[in-house]
């Protein structure tokens, strides 16, 4: 028995949407005998139709303790699936039966790669489709780094798949409804696919062991035991994928996984290792943050090391309620131990990534989320609600760590940023029915600017009397064009005294003012200003006289500097499948980008990155678009570059729409 076997271990569940993740979960709960856990609780579930958060459940097979954790499969919500990966000890990947679809793993097959994290392929719905594992396999194998060995050979009758051969002990099994399969004799029509892929699943493991290769060099027979301890050996060290067939509904499959689990996915030991978590006697660390109705704030922590108790300490405070996970239901518990994913409530300093060392919180820096792709402007639609609409933002966005929110200084708009319309749509529906706060939403407004394109040399005087001191300030200011990207710049040339020391910050802030939006309705940008004359009064002159002074002598001067819209380009690197890469292409240019051109995606075989400058406005729906080509898997990354002059009808009706809007002269 290896050591540590009766810690719990945690099998992470996901895939693409559709896939069958939650079915399996329950499948696997019915058939090790554990209690039903109400997995999908979450009235965003419904609403939606598909998983929207992680659903955490926990069973026994064969006296061992199992945390099962089921993701969401949108891609829109792939960082849930990301952090609850990193804290697993396996990963189930639960595939699409169909060869076409194969890409839709890439996401799953590369970070865990990336990572060294153990996972097995489950191939689900197997008996709805005709597709031959050969070609599926091989489709699946091109978005895989490490090696994909089949652990089972289809028994078909009548084109369907019926059972199945295990490759190591070389037994069949034929499904049954709802139940373990039956033990029967291997169809003659069966084994000359059973030895190809035998001799495929040898050959691979035997790469990775010098004896075994001898063994088959020697034409002997390797006995099962030896094998199946190398490909716990090889799963656990990431070398291998293994890859097992079924179909959750039909519960066809699920018991070969089962074991296949239990006797050769590594302890919570290894994926503790992994992660670096050497010190102190109980460890554990948050993987997720929950706010509860009526419960508040919960914690989820996976113990690595030792054991978290009820009245435990963390920092200063005490646990109290601790809280075991299982579907929608949160019963207390006494105890969490090494391998147990837990609730812990009410801690407020406690935050994604924290350890608990020996009752201490460690931060430890996350990775960082999903880059953002989408955005929307929010506002409560009820005014009144603004403070309860930031309160319920920071705590979905301390749920999700793929949203968040910056607020626009030059627009007003807060944005909230995520992965795409379904995930705002979601986002929109939590802040209703969790918070009942209502929102307004529309795409952010682009951040123009505007800018001159002709000098000036312009007098402008403030005068206002009405009785006592008066006010009084003369200036005369030169205007000119400065270069893109060089900004403001303001400088004087006074000569005798004409306007006095102390006033010409006042100018300048005055300036200022002017420029926050121009003649077109936008703040003026790449522009000098010097103040080279002007005259005061001893008594009626001050500080805001000439603040005022400098504000008119913007707005009188700048309409006749030849005023010209500037709109934001931003630098898009587009991630795509290089069967698609043409029709990001298209896209692209459809949204007048400039392609700079693109090459193979580094470490990602058959994708490609295509690199352009695009609109900011061209950004915001850019991810729908992409997606509803690629089957939902290109992606992009975006930041702003310069700004570039806009005319004709686009900029007409920018500058028209500003107006109407009530901002430009």
């Amino acid at each position: 028995m290896k050591e540590n076997m009766r810690a719990a271990r945690s099998a992470v569940l996901v895939g693409p949407q559709g896939a069958g993740k939650t079915a399996l979960a329950a499948a696997i709960i019915a058939r090790s005998g554990g209690a039903p856990a109400a997995l999908d609780a979450a009235p965003e579930t419904k609403e939606f139709g598909m998983t929207t958060e992680p659903n955490f459940a926990r069973t026994d097979y064969l006296g061992e303790k199992w945390m099962l954790t089921d993701c969401p499969g949108s891609i829109e919500l792939l960082q849930a699936s990301i952090d609850m990966m990193e804290a697993a000890d396996i990963v189930v990947i639960v595939a699409d039966p169909h060869a076409e679809r194969a890409g839709t793993l890439s996401h799953y097959l590369k970070f865990l790669d990336d990572r060294a994290i153990p996972h097995v392929i489950f191939v689900n719905r197997l008996d709805e489709t005709q597709t031959r594992i050969r070609d599926l396999l091989s489709a699946m194998q091109a978005h895989s780094a490490r090696p994909l060995v089949l652990r089972q050979a289809p028994i078909r009758e009548g084109g369907k798949i019926v059972g199945a051969v295990d490759l190591v002990s070389e037994r069949a099994w034929k499904y049954r409804e709802g139940a373990p399969s039956e033990l029967i004799a291997l169809p003659d029509g069966a084994k000359e696919r059973e030895r190809e892929a035998r001799e495929a699943l040898l050959d691979t493991l035997a790469d990775f062991d010098d004896g075994l290769m001898e063994q088959i060099l020697e034409d002997k027979t390797p006995p099962s035991d030896e094998l199946y301890r190398l490909m716990a050996k090889e799963l656990e060290e990431d070398l291998i994928v293994p890859v097992v067939l079924g179909s959750a509904t039909h519960g066809y499959g699920v018991t070969r996984l089962l074991k296949l689990l239990r006797h050769e996915a590594p302890n919570v030991d290894r994926a503790a290792a992994r992660q670096r978590l050497n010190g102190g006697g109980n460890v554990a660390s948050v993987i997720r943050t929950i706010y509860a109705p009526h419960a508040g704030k919960i914690s989820i922590a996976r113990v690595w090391k030792g054991a978290i108790k009820e009245g435990s300490a963390i920092n200063g405070g005490r646990v109290s309620g601790l809280l075991a996970l299982n579907g929608e239901t949160r019963g207390k518990t006494e105890i969490a131990a090494a391998g147990d994913i837990v609730g812990i409530p009410r801690i407020d300093d406690l935050h994604f990534g924290d350890l608990i060392v020996d009752g201490a919180i460690k931060r430890r820096e996350p990775a960082a989320a999903q880059p953002a792709l989408y955005a929307l402007a929010v506002r409560a639609k009820n005014d009144k609600d603004d403070v309860k609409l930031s309160t319920a933002l920071a705590k979905i966005i301390e749920e999700d760590r793929s949203l968040s929110t910056e607020r626009h200084g030059d627009t007003g708009e807060t944005v909230l940023k995520g992965q795409g319309d379904v995930h705002m749509r979601l986002a929109a529906a939590k802040l209703r029915s969790r918070y009942n706060v209502e929102i307004a939403t529309a795409p952010p407004k682009a951040s123009y600017r505007e800018t001159i394109k002709a000098p000036a040399d312009h007098h402008a005087r403030h005068k206002k009397q009405s009785g006592g001191h008066g006010q009084f300030a003369d200036i005369k200011v030169r205007i000119k064009p400065l270069a893109r990207g060089e900004g403001f710049k303001f400088d004087e040339a006074i000569h005798g005294g004409s306007v006095p020391r102390q006033f010409i910050p006042a100018v300048e802030a005055g300036v200022v003012e002017g420029l926050a939006a121009g003649p077109l309705g936008f703040p003026v940008v790449d522009l000098a200003v010097t103040l080279h004359d002007g005259q005061y009064h001893s008594v009626d002159s001050n500080e805001m006289s000439f603040k005022m002074a400098g504000r008119q002598a913007m707005r009188e001067a700048l309409p006749g500097c030849q005023p010209a819209l500037l709109e934001p380009i931003h630098r898009v690197v587009v991630h795509t499948p290089t069967a698609h890469t043409s029709k990001a292409h298209a896209i692209l240019s459809s949204r007048r980008g400039q392609i700079l051109g693109f090459d193979a995606r580094e470490g990602w075989s058959g994708w490609d990155s295509v690199t352009a400058m695009l609109p900011e406005a061209g950004v915001q729906d850019l991810i729908i678009e992409l997606r509803s080509i690629t089957q939902g898997l290109a992606t992009f990354e975006s930041r702003f570059d310069h700004y570039a002059e806009l005319h004709g009808r686009d900029a007409e009706k920018i500058v028209a729409e500003r107006r109407k809007e009530g901002g430009g002269g």
